[in-house]
Order: structure tokens, then sequence, then C-alpha cells
């Protein structure tokens, strides 16, 4: 579960490693008691705290989540995650540049014009329509695409999987937006809440199955994690993701 950040962001998890951890699970469960995954020395502490997100995910968030699912329709929720996703079009604007995708940088401007004005605050998606394509770039690809190292895997509370180069790029890229700066603490953690809430209940039946499915779910979510990030800082093309997927959040 991320905050996903996107910035309370980031990231498609599990759906395209399960099979994967399906085969590695019980390799990488011996780990907790014998030597550390090299990828996750902190495997012990990780899976600590996954334990309280999951918690705090079937407890609070996704019967929140539910409830809002059954209130707003699903074209409505989509529109609200559209809302969302244009505000962080200048984030991934800036990012762009700084990894010199000039052409990247242009049609994510180019977007964010269009869906600011003709889609309504960015609700409706206009801009796709004329062949601008989205593109999800932030500090922590940043930083990789400079050559920084990732660190080992890190899950951190309530926020998800991780790893210590982007949480410095979570922090940095949070910092970039632009509507904390003009309204109080208070709103601005609400709209992350709500952001948060309107993702969860469009991921309801996705993520479900998914932990159904994973013979280790902290497993799944890793290797997930782990391997879509890879492949955004490599721009390998990958399927578009679901708009059920809770972990795809930029």
């Amino acid at each position: 579960m991320k905050p996903w950040g996107d910035p309370a962001r980031r990231i498609r998890l599990a759906r395209f490693a399960v099979i994967t951890a399906a085969l590695t699970a019980g390799i990488s469960c011996a780990h907790i008691d014998g030597d550390p995954d090299p990828s996750d020395p902190w495997e012990r502490m990780n899976r600590g705290t996954f334990r309280f997100n999951e918690g705090a995910d079937r407890w609070v968030i996704e019967p929140v989540a539910k409830g809002i699912d059954f209130v707003i329709p699903d074209p409505a929720e989509r529109s609200i995650r559209k809302f969302f996703d244009n505000s962080m079009i200048p984030v991934h604007f800036a990012n762009a540049l700084l990894q010199f995708k000039p052409m990247s940088a242009v049609e994510d401007l180019a977007r964010f014009v269009v869906n600011t004005t003709i889609g309504v605050a960015g609700f409706f998606d206009p801009a796709t329509h004329f062949g601008l394509e989205a593109h999800q770039e932030d500090f922590g690809q940043t930083l990789g695409y400079w050559g920084i190292p990732s660190g080992p895997y890190l899950v951190l509370p309530l926020l998800g999987p991780s790893n210590p180069r982007d949480t410095v790029g979570l922090v940095a890229d949070s910092a970039a937006l632009v509507y904390p700066w003009f309204v109080p603490f208070y709103v601005s953690s609400a709209i992350g809440v709500g952001r948060l809430l309107n993702l969860r209940s469009l991921a309801l039946d996705g993520v479900a199955a998914e932990r159904k499915a994973a013979l280790d779910y902290y497993v799944a979510v890793r290797n997930a994690y782990m391997s879509y990030r890879e492949n955004q800082i490599r721009d390998r093309e990958e399927d578009e993701a679901d708009d059920d997927d809770l972990y795809y959040l930029d």
C-alpha cells in the first residue's frame, strides 16, 4: 500500500510478480531466520512494518474505501483520480527536465495546459485524445538516472514499498508540489488522504485478488515494486496499468 505520493506516490505493484513470488516465497521466508536476502537485508523490520500497514488497510482504509465505492460511481472516482494525476504533472515536468528529456517535458507541459483548461481542472483527459502521452517522472527516478543506487528495500509506515533513494525522492517531490504552500497543513493532508482513499476504492477487487493469489504477499509486493522501479528508471516499455491498480499511483 502506498500513500502512494504521488508524489505521494508511486507505483504499480503486485500483479506481474505474483508468479515469481509463488516460486520464491519459500526461499525468501527462510531468509528471515537465516542469511538475509541481499536486496532486503532489513526484511525482519520490513515485515513488521508491512504487517502494520496491512492491518491499517484491512481495518481502516479498506472499509472506508468500500464505503466510498458504494456511494461514488466508478466514472466519478476515475475523474477524481485524473484530477490528482493532473496536479502531479508539474512535478513530472521538472523531473523530465532534470533527466534531460525535453520531449517528455514538453508533452507534460502541454498535457497540463490542455487538461487544466479544456479538461476542467484535470477532471477530464482530452490531452490523451490529442496524442499527448503521459509521463511518470519523479525525483527518485531522477536520482537513479544520475547513477545514485537505490539502497536496500524499505517498507515505510503507511506509505508502503520504498528504498532510501525513493524516500529522498518522495520528500523532494512533496516539497515541489504547489498547493501545500498555499493552504494550511491540515487541508493538504486531507487532500492526500482523499487521494489515497479514492485510489484504494478503485483497487478493491485487484488487491483482494492479488492477496489471494500470492503465497507470500510481502514477497509479491517487494518483487513487483523493485522490478517496476527498475523499469521506470531504464524507461522500459510496459503495458498500461489498469485503472483499478492501486499501485499505479503516479
